[in-house]
């Protein structure tokens, strides 16, 4: 069965018992394993570990020896409640060795959760749960989290949030990786430990945010917003021989273009994740909305590229073209 993000979070609410499994998958590693980290927290209860009704089975191990899954969803435990087998990378490569698994499953057995990156849709394993009537497919997306899960996770870390406060977290969460804005909620958590029972501020969130980037990287993104062309090849070689990835800068690049295009869009909202928040109320007005929504799609049609399995051309030289284009895209 295949799950959309509203029957998702209805699921993690509320784990199928008598499920078979799940196979949560996305080409975002943090962005999957959080997810992943829910559902077996939602499904095992958070004892599942230490009364070992949770068997791990890397998918290197699996390959060589096909029998642990079999014998993980079989064995009987000595804790009652539910349990599960999860398997953490798998590929079509394993997909054998789990469809003949699913084959055997009765109910009572342990749950299959399985994490995977891209998955095609011709893939044997993606077929195979998104046909199962018990078990379920999840393909984890870069959407950031919506109002409910955030109210969800702001349960979790025993934080009550404002209104106006709740809208500066949408905002944050759309700003930040996954795993960086569980961090500031924890951090936020923290802080908020001095002044119980009182709701979280602006303010508050404000002082837990953290910067978007590295200075490095941030240098690049500013040269790009501020249409400075002649300055990309040479920052772009020094950091290149200082290790950085093209699919990082793609990344960032986006995160900070979409944060100029919200700020194009509502100029009166917080802005938080910023190192310099007047640069990029500046580099936002400078560019418009217009302009800012093109920058945002040359910057997909580029991710897109560099994560091309038939992509031969060197990823760094994709990206400072890119980059190159949008300078002169943004002072034409």
């Amino acid at each position: 069965m295949k799950l959309n993000r509203r029957d998702a979070a209805a699921l993690i609410a509320k784990p199928a018992a008598d499920a078979l499994g799940m196979l949560l998958y996305g080409g975002d590693a943090m962005r999957v394993a959080l997810k992943r980290q829910e559902y077996l927290k939602a499904l095992l209860g958070p004892t599942a570990e230490e009364e070992m009704r949770l068997a791990r089975i890397p998918a290197a191990d699996l390959r060589r020896e096909p029998a642990l899954l079999m014998d993980a969803i079989k064995a009987v435990g000595f804790f009652p409640g539910p349990r599960a087998a999860f398997i953490e990378g798998a590929t079509e490569q394993h997909a054998a060795t789990i469809l003949e698994t699913m084959k055997d499953w009765q109910p009572g057995d342990a749950q299959i959760v399985i994490t995977a990156g891209d998955l095609k849709k011709t893939s044997k394993l993606l077929k195979a749960f998104e046909g199962h009537r018990a078990a379920y497919a999840w393909g984890i997306f870069d959407d950031p989290p919506d109002r409910a899960e955030i109210e969800r996770l702001l349960k979790d870390a025993d934080l009550h949030v404002d209104g106006a406060a709740m809208g500066g977290l949408e905002e944050l969460a759309r700003s930040l990786d996954p795993g960086d804005f569980r961090q500031t909620l924890e951090k936020l958590s923290l802080y908020m430990l001095s002044t119980p029972g009182v709701s979280v501020t602006l303010g508050d969130i404000s002082a837990c945010a953290p910067a978007s980037v590295e200075a490095a990287v941030d240098d690049i993104l500013n040269i790009v917003a501020e249409k400075k062309s002649t300055q990309i090849g040479p920052l772009m070689r020094r950091l290149q021989s200082q290790g950085t990835n093209a699919v990082t800068l793609s990344i960032m690049a986006t995160r900070h273009f979409r944060t100029l295009h919200r700020i194009a869009c509502n100029p009166g909202a917080p802005v938080y994740g910023v190192r310099d928040r007047d640069r990029v109320m500046r580099q936002a007005r400078d560019w418009g909305m217009i302009k800012l929504e093109a920058a945002l799609g040359m910057l997909t049609d580029t991710d897109l590229k560099l994560r091309s399995a038939g992509q031969t051309a060197p990823a760094m030289a994709i990206m400072e073209r890119t980059f190159i284009r949008l300078a002169m895209y943004g002072a034409s």
